[in-house]
């Protein structure tokens, strides 16, 4: 007898385990776009500025390549202890408004920190730390939004935006920490805007 046999099971049973494994999965998918929309419905509104990359590598593809601001963490603006040893860690950032309406860095901390009025707590993604031994000044992090997808064939024309203006992102940012691209703007204004589903 094979494996891929289906003597000795009923229709039925092969029809109901078909349909249980198709609504699992829907199931899955649906948390997903869900707690993506969530973030984009509920979360902090900040807008970031970002910094140039290298202006020949700024698109690949049908994706525009971010570097922001906040993606140079300060060491002095880390509160509590750094970790003695090295290791895979992430940081918890706190930004604040700034000057001409980007939020910068306020505090960072290897430790979850609290919710604050008038600011939002970004998570980053793991990074390797070198502990205390390390004398950088700085501590080069990313947030999962470093990347913003266009329609094909569009990247060109932001290219040709960003060199002549000021890009920008109007991102959300949940109580856990997790950041979502709302939009992309040039100059200010909406360029490309995410929608919920």
């Amino acid at each position: 007898m094979s494996i891929f046999s289906f003597k000795g099971y009923s229709k039925r049973r092969c029809v109901t385990a078909a349909v249980t494994v198709a609504l699992l999965q829907t199931a899955v998918l649906g948390y997903i776009v869900q707690s993506r929309a969530s973030v984009l419905r509920n979360g902090t509104q900040v807008l970031l500025k970002t910094a140039p990359v290298d202006p020949r590598d700024f698109l690949r593809g049908d994706y525009v390549v971010l570097n922001y601001d906040i993606s140079s963490v300060p060491v002095s603006s880390i509160s509590g202890a750094m970790p003695k040893e090295a290791a895979e860690r992430s940081l918890w950032v706190r930004i604040k408004p700034g000057e001409g309406g980007f939020w910068q860095i306020a505090e960072s901390s290897f430790d979850k920190l609290p919710q604050a009025e008038g600011s939002a707590v970004l998570h980053t993604q793991p990074f390797y730390s070198y502990g205390e031994t390390s004398q950088a000044e700085t501590i080069r992090v990313e947030y999962g939004i470093e990347r913003y997808y266009v329609p094909e064939g569009a990247g060109h024309a932001l290219e040709e935006a960003r060199r002549d203006g000021q890009v920008s992102i109007a991102a959300s940012v949940g109580a856990n920490g997790m950041a979502q691209i709302k939009s992309l703007l040039v100059d200010g204004k909406p360029a490309y805007e995410e929608p919920l589903y």
